[in-house]
């Protein structure tokens, strides 16, 4: 090679060498100050997301197992937004339950507690904050709850029409120990809204009543969302309740057992007077107010449902009649007794019910219907709470102090 021929080869290489460089820092450039976007990967560093990833917080966690049933399931995000979310499960008896609930501010919130014992699925849907559509499943597994740990609720009337004097009463199977937990998960609404009470005749029964007597024809509304709800002793609400029902007519009956007339008020107009025989003396009838419970057509009395037993005293066999309205748990009846016709109007004579004719008990069953009421007076006896719905004979401040609130 001549002198002439080596210096171009040198400067070739040199060119080459020149431009591969040239190269190398074009591929090895990152972006520049304030650019965005991400750089190119290399050996010695791991690429970094733009967008955070969205962080699902929910109560409970994820594949929780012996979730409590008073546990309330909520949901949100972390580095996002929420959409929406549904919970359901698959009861003990195989169908699929959804269960209801609301988005607020970011997070849903279940609308009741939980069932024991079973699998729940929490769906979820967003937005991670790039706008980016992201989801998600979670499950968690309640408690296992016996029979005996849970109490079963039931709502009077639900579904029918009433009289002014009805109260609302809630049953349960078994005691409940915090009634107060237990009221503040119970509600009562009107139209027309009318200002009312509960009041704890015992462990196992609630009743509520308005100040005054029902508006007639108001539309009540009763809520026991009492499903998971702690009752103290370890047991908990069985189930959720609602009843609905309308308030008809005011009918009221006024029976004095001095005059032995019982007179009919409807709407507040005297429409009849009955002739009455209430209870003789040792069988006194009660005074108070008492609200119609029951109605029974061709209703059996019988002695042994007052405490008589054959060879007493005062027993008397089964007597069938054709009407029967039952005011207490005690045993008071105002009922059809054609066999004293001949002293009602003039005295008592009976073993504590209110007896009329056959003919006042045809006009009685067509208008009388539960709760409505019978105001009794003339007796030193006198109704008890519990007896019957005794509800109206405490003051309205005595109602209220039966309150667990």
């Amino acid at each position: 090679m001549t002198g002439r021929s080596k210096s171009m080869a040198a400067g070739l290489a040199i060119i080459a060498m020149l431009g591969l460089s040239a190269c190398n820092a074009t591929a090895n450039a990152g972006p520049q100050p304030g650019a965005k976007g991400t750089a190119a990967p290399s050996t010695s560093s791991t690429p970094t997301p733009t967008t955070a990833p969205v962080e699902w917080v929910t109560t409970p966690g994820e594949d929780a197992n012996h979730v409590p049933v008073d546990t309330r399931v909520t949901a949100k995000v972390q580095s996002g937004t929420l959409a929406q979310a549904s919970l359901s499960y698959l009861s003990k008896k195989g169908k699929h339950v959804e269960a209801e609930g609301w988005l607020e501010s970011g997070t849903w919130t279940a609308k009741d507690l939980l069932e024991p014992g079973v699998k729940y699925t929490l769906r979820m849907e967003g937005h991670d904050e790039s706008g980016g559509f992201v989801s998600t499943t979670q499950t968690f597994r309640t408690a296992n709850l016996t029979l005996d740990d849970q109490i079963y609720v039931k709502v009077i009337p639900d579904g029918q029409t009433v009289g002014v004097g009805m109260p609302v009463i809630v049953i349960f199977d078994l005691p409940v120990v915090d009634k107060a937990n237990f009221e503040k998960h119970m509600k009562v609404t009107s139209k027309p809204a009318q200002a009312g009470s509960w009041y704890w005749l015992s462990d196992r029964e609630a009743h509520w009543r308005p100040k005054s007597y029902w508006k007639p024809g108001t539309k009540v509304h009763v809520e026991a969302n009492l499903n998971g709800v702690p009752a103290g002793g370890k047991r908990f609400g069985e189930q959720s309740r609602t009843a609905d029902f309308t308030v008809g007519r005011s009918v009221i009956a006024k029976a004095n057992l001095k005059t032995h007339q019982m007179d009919v008020y409807v709407n507040g107009d005297k429409v009849r007077r009955i002739p009455i025989s209430g209870g003789r003396p040792g069988w006194e009838t009660r005074s108070g107010v008492k609200v119609i419970m029951a109605k029974y057509s061709q209703f059996t009395m019988k002695a042994e449902s007052i405490g008589l037993k054959p060879g007493d005293k005062d027993y008397y066999h089964d007597v069938k009649v054709n009407y029967a309205l039952q005011l207490t748990n005690s045993g008071e009846f105002l009922h059809t007794a054609p066999w004293s016709v001949s002293q009602q109007g003039y005295a008592n004579v009976s073993h504590g019910c209110t007896g009329i004719s056959n003919r006042a008990g045809d006009w009685v069953w067509d208008n009388f219907r539960i709760g409505d009421i019978v105001e009794t007076t003339g007796s030193n006896k006198p109704m008890t709470m519990g007896n019957g719905y005794s509800d109206w004979n405490l003051s309205w401040k005595q109602y209220e102090k039966g309150s667990a609130l």
